[in-house]
């Protein structure tokens, strides 16, 4: 027997804002039938209806307000992989809702690489190349 995720849960300050903020980014919604609202110390997202991750697993986020603010690296963070744009069409749009840029570490040449990034409480996160340009760099033998 083995166990499996029921959510992945973040610390925030404020974590209603924390909840939209991710909701825009990762096109998720709330808990159906359980909105999230401005002061609620407890505000789950999920991927939208029809999303291949089935609703009562894999996916949701968690946000729960605590008294600290985040002081130091995250120990572990979120990969994203864009879906429907470029990678630097996608930094640039995060970076519209509120992200930071924290380091950019993809190379030159533009074979690899990733962007580091976070949320407007300062939780890291990178942001990949999208499949489609990796398939790009892949059928031209570079990837």
């Amino acid at each position: 027997m083995t166990s499996r995720i029921s959510h992945t849960t973040f610390d925030a300050r404020d974590a209603y804002a924390q909840s939209v903020f991710w909701a825009q980014v990762l096109g998720y919604t709330d808990v159906p039938g359980d909105p999230n609202l401005p002061g609620h110390e407890e505000c789950m997202i999920v991927p939208p209806a029809g999303h291949d991750a089935p609703p009562e697993s894999h996916g949701r986020l968690l946000f729960i307000e605590v008294p600290e603010p985040k002081t130091v690296k995250n120990r572990g963070h979120l990969d994203l992989r864009p879906t429907d744009r470029t990678q630097a069409e996608e930094v640039e749009r995060l970076l519209a809702l509120g992200a930071t840029q924290v380091a950019d570490l993809r190379r030159p040449d533009g074979k690899g690489g990733w962007v580091v990034m976070a949320d407007p409480e300062g939780n890291e996160f990178c942001i990949l190349r999208s499949d489609a340009e990796i398939a790009v760099l892949v059928a031209a033998g570079e990837g």
